[in-house]
């Protein structure tokens, strides 16, 4: 072939690729099951149309708008309003914390801490998100300890190990085929119990990781939350030579909360338990300030709780002194969310879940955080699932609706396909599923989070030297 005549041929080629490309269907050409997807024009401009998340830009604007160039009035009313970080309260209610803000200042005098209970899914397992949360109330409030856990567990946790020997079998009442559940619906604060027989011992010792927050690295106290026990029931405590007496607190029926606390912070310690009993978690704590207990359930979407025993919750809340539940849900449910009767059947039970922890914890407040952005591979190219947004919103109005605040992930790291750039980025911020954060992308997430709900806590303490009219005639009803 002459070279003219390859000449001819090459740009007869290139002028039907670039017929094909200016004609050739976005979204691909079905041909029976199959779609035939070739580069096109359109695609390339819905592309550029596409937004684009800058993902250092996002946080650069989180860390800004918590930057307060005044403690007034005005730079609350402004946060309250109209800062996308914000914790949305339901009715605009700025008092709506006050209760616990002034039972956490207070917490460095009580005899036990004040808890704070995060459930959440598998994105808030080892301790994620939680642990930025901790850290942050605790510099503020005092405390110490990784707070409740599990007798025994089939997920491990950063900030405390543990091992158990003896009669110990574990139930839990969500999880996959392996899950051994119970013959009774008494699972307690962690939606899991460990039925003891006979007797055991279990070890703890405080995290030595070196990502581990400073306050997880010792504890000054232990305590363990079991029920029906049996008459020669027992249990002690013991830290190398430290042998502290125990405190005792019991409700009418039976549930009951015992308490070790040792004369210095220590690393370690070990139960030794006697007799029969179900025990609802064991807790290492500081004694006194504020404890942020960790609660991850894989794979649930926030459901369950209304079939945990009512009264059995209601008896371990009073006894564990908690003042904040936390409820971070969501995401698991996006795969069957396909329409939006789909979303408002959901949002019915998530609706009965907050009514369910008002009548349990009366005391406390609720506080949900949406889901984040979740990504999906659609014809090609990661985006977020469909109907995340409807979703996002949909909880939103169901939490404020029934007397919970509300805080929303999605549009605080970026909102639509922010989670595809959180996986881009240098770090990564996210893993390779689209799905859950790393540690370092958590650290972000719970950082905003704890600066979001200190900046309400800095508020209340405004106001305390303020008179409730002048408040009112700048913040409004």
């Amino acid at each position: 072939m002459k070279a003219r005549q390859v000449v001819i041929f090459l740009f007869g080629v290139f002028a039907l690729l670039g017929i094909g490309w200016l004609a050739f269907p976005a979204d691909g050409v079905p041909v029976g099951p199959l779609t035939l997807r070739f580069a096109s024009y359109q695609g390339m401009l819905r592309d550029a149309r596409e937004k684009k998340v800058d993902v250092d830009s996002v946080l650069l604007a989180v860390e800004q708008r918590f930057r307060m160039e005044s403690d007034t009035l005005n730079y609350y009313k402004s946060f309250f309003y109209d800062n996308p970080d914000r914790i949305y309260l339901p009715e605009d209610d700025y008092t709506f914390f006050d209760p616990l803000f002034r039972n956490l200042e207070q917490a460095g005098t009580q005899k036990k801490p004040v808890r704070i209970t995060h459930y959440g899914d598998s994105q808030i397992e080892m301790d994620r998100i939680s642990s930025e949360l901790r850290q942050a109330l605790q510099e503020r409030f005092g405390g110490a300890g990784t707070g409740l856990f599990p007798a025994m567990s089939n997920v491990p946790s950063a900030s405390i190990s543990k091992s158990a020997s003896g009669g110990f079998v574990h139930y839990t009442m969500y999880g996959d085929s392996t899950t051994v559940r119970a013959g009774h619906n008494r699972y307690g604060l962690m939606a899991q119990v460990v039925q003891l027989t006979g007797g055991g011992t279990l070890s703890l010792r405080a995290t030595r990781q070196k990502t581990a927050k400073e306050n997880t690295r010792a504890f000054s106290s232990v305590s363990v939350l079991y029920g029906r026990a049996s008459a020669d029931f027992s249990v002690k405590a013991v830290s190398d030579t430290l042998k502290p007496a125990p405190v005792v607190e019991k409700t009418d029926g039976g549930t009951t909360l015992v308490t070790w606390k040792f004369s210095r912070p220590v690393q370690k310690a070990t139960l030794t338990f006697q007799g029969n009993a179900e025990i609802y978690g064991v807790s290492a704590d500081g004694g006194a300030g504020v404890a942020v207990d960790n609660i991850p359930l894989r794979g649930c979407s926030g459901t369950i709780f209304t079939r945990i025993s009512k009264p059995l919750m209601q008896e371990s809340f009073a006894l564990e002194n908690t003042g904040l539940i936390i409820l971070q849900f969501g995401g698991n449910y996006m795969p069957v969310a396909k329409s939006t009767k789909v979303i408002s059947q959901y949002q019915e039970q998530i609706a009965r879940q907050i009514q369910y922890f008002h009548e349990v914890a009366p005391q406390a407040r609720i506080l949900f955080v949406g889901p984040s952005d979740m990504g999906k591979s659609v014809n090609g190219r990661i985006v977020t699932w469909p109907r995340l947004p409807e979703m996002v919103d949909s909880l939103k109005a169901t939490a404020l609706r029934n007397n919970a605040a509300y805080w929303d992930l999605y549009r605080m790291m970026g909102g639509e396909n922010s989670m595809a750039q959180w996986v881009k980025h240098k770090p990564a911020y996210a893993g390779p599923d689209y799905i859950h954060f790393t540690p370092a992308g958590a650290e972000k997430v719970g950082d905003a989070l704890s600066r979001s709900f200190l900046t309400y806590y800095d508020f209340y303490q405004l106001r305390k030297s303020l008179s409730p009219e002048r408040v009112q005639a700048v913040m409004g009803p």
